[in-house]
């Protein structure tokens, strides 16, 4: 099961006794910043918790599974999340 962006608002309101509005508009400023530094090509680093980077992913040729034709598929850049000690301690 996912944790939603909704139940994270929730919890922390819960948690800190903010109201929702004032958590969900810090938890989609922090996504909203994250994402735009990750589209300059820049690497996000929270301590404690992971490493987020925009990778490079090679051309390569694909197959096309109903026809069984090749496919030339080009470069394109995905991101990766490496997680933190912290986290990987807690997640074990």
């Amino acid at each position: 099961m996912a944790m939603t962006k909704k139940e994270i608002v929730l919890k922390i309101a819960e948690e800190t006794g903010l109201k929702q509005v004032d958590v969900k508009k810090v938890v989609q400023k922090t996504l909203d910043c994250i994402t735009a530094s990750l589209s300059k090509g820049e690497t996000v680093e929270l301590r404690n918790f992971g490493v987020f980077k925009v990778k490079s992913r090679k051309p390569r040729v694909g197959r096309n599974p109903k026809t069984g034709t090749t496919v030339p598929i080009p470069e394109r850049k995905a991101v990766s999340f490496k997680a933190g000690m912290v986290m990987k301690k807690k997640v074990k």
